[in-house]
């Protein structure tokens, strides 16, 4: 297997731009494919989730011209013009779940599948909700799970959808980013959220870039979203995808044990992405925190001790940052504990149980729970440890922390941070020091 050796590193500091989000970016190459116009796409994020997005558009006959960073989108005004497709989609829940819906009311004969893994991440709820208006979707092996076949249908969406919030968000996502391409007699489409809507942060995300497609969704509290129906996205003309808040989090954890000052350039208060609330998490554990409109800066740990305070938080809004706090509890005065992350278990990996394994080869004592994980760190970390990293990238974006402990560490498998940040490694260790 092949495998990155990191540190033993003992300072970080430096600044660093930001990639492009991966969850804005797959979101708005659908949108303005969607949409009536040409929309100039910057800092889209180059990544295998983007890539695999970008490939099942041009399958489906939309027109798009890269050059670097940048992707010009013509919109097919709502309708694909490829009517049957096999759409490879890796491992891209952000891909997957948006197209499956927006491929349910195009009339066509689609197949969509992925990965191994893919085919264990489950998608029956949002195919619950698009079957009550009528698509026809079937599963081609597992009930509730990719591969689907998806076959026209008789379309009408007059009563309110029901949708489970409490697996994933991006189900929801799905139907309120397709349902203004269909036509209501009273112009709007209801959907009802059943249970607790889990991670509402990328919902908000989802609702502000329609906005800025020209699609405005009202909402009654988390459980009820109404969409404007038989409407037409509108290019914005330019679009400017903000860095990735997710990603910010591992640089940000760096300033902290590493010293600092290390800035983060492209998000900041004026973002539209849940998971800066990283930030927020980071000043809780003492680490010296300032945000700009577009930039985070960390000045190592503010306390005392010289050691992150433990946490005891609920993390069901940022669960992808939250896996990077669960590795800066090794370095905290006492135990941590990470509440309400049961969307882990149906992660790119189960999250939850790779995040204990890999913690207690570093020498951490780990409880783990249906939604919840408990660190206590080691006396000194275990150095040398070998990190799986499951085929998911965040993983060993994580671990790669560990090596800040003055201890080396080994990332096995390290180019499944291609799904991504390719180049991550390459910007963690021109920022690290030993």
């Amino acid at each position: 297997m092949e495998h990155l050796d990191l540190g033993p590193f003992s300072r970080a500091s430096g600044t660093i731009r930001l990639p492009g989000s991966k969850s804005i970016s797959n979101r708005v190459l659908l949108l303005a494919s969607l949409a009536e116009g040409e929309t100039t796409i910057t800092n889209l994020l180059d990544s295998d989730d983007t890539r695999v997005m970008l490939a099942a558009l041009e399958q489906l006959g939309v027109k798009l011209k890269r050059d670097g960073d940048t992707c010009v989108v013509t919109g097919t005004r709502g309708a694909f013009t490829a009517k049957t497709a096999d759409l490879f989609l890796g491992n891209a829940g952000t891909a997957v779940r948006p197209l499956t819906a927006a491929l349910a009311v195009q009339g066509g004969d689609y197949r969509v599948h992925g990965v191994p893994r893919m085919h264990e991440r489950p998608i029956g709820d949002l195919v619950d909700g698009l079957r009550q208006i009528g698509a026809k979707i079937d599963y081609e092996e597992n009930e509730g799970y990719p591969p689907l076949r998806i076959r026209g249908g008789n379309i009408a969406a007059e009563a309110p959808i029901r949708v489970r919030g409490d697996v994933s968000s991006q189900f929801l996502t799905a139907l309120l980013m397709t349902l203004p391409l269909l036509k209501t007699e009273s112009g709007v489409t209801i959907v009802d959220v059943e249970g607790e809507l889990i991670s509402k942060p990328y919902i908000d995300i989802t609702i502000k870039l329609m906005a800025r497609f020209g699609i405005e969704v009202e909402r009654l509290g988390w459980q009820r979203f109404t969409v404007p129906s038989g409407r037409r996205y509108q290019s914005p003309g330019r679009i400017m995808v903000e860095g990735d808040a997710s990603s910010a989090s591992y640089f940000l954890a760096a300033g902290a044990l590493g010293g600092g000052p290390l800035r983060v350039e492209g998000v900041g208060r004026a973002s539209i992405q849940g998971d800066i609330g990283f930030a927020n998490a980071l000043m809780r554990m003492g680490a010296n925190v300032s945000m700009g409109d577009d930039w985070i800066e960390v000045r190592g740990i503010g306390n005392d001790h010289g050691k992150l305070d433990p946490v005891d938080m609920d993390f069901n809004l940022i669960p992808d940052a939250a896996m990077t706090i669960a590795v800066a509890a090794l370095f905290a005065d006492g135990t941590s504990t990470l509440r309400n992350i049961a969307s882990w278990r149906v992660k790119e990996t189960d999250r939850i149980a790779a995040m204990a394994t890999e913690l207690r080869k570093v020498g951490a004592t780990v409880e783990e729970g249906e939604d919840y994980l408990v660190v206590t760190p080691p006396a000194k970390l275990t150095p040398n440890a070998a990190i799986d990293t499951y085929d998911d990238h965040r993983m060993a974006m994580c671990f790669s922390l560990v090596s800040l402990g003055g201890v080396p560490v080994r990332i096995n498998d390290p180019k499944c941070v291609g799904k991504t940040f390719p180049d991550y490694f390459e910007r963690f260790m021109a920022l690290a020091q030993p």
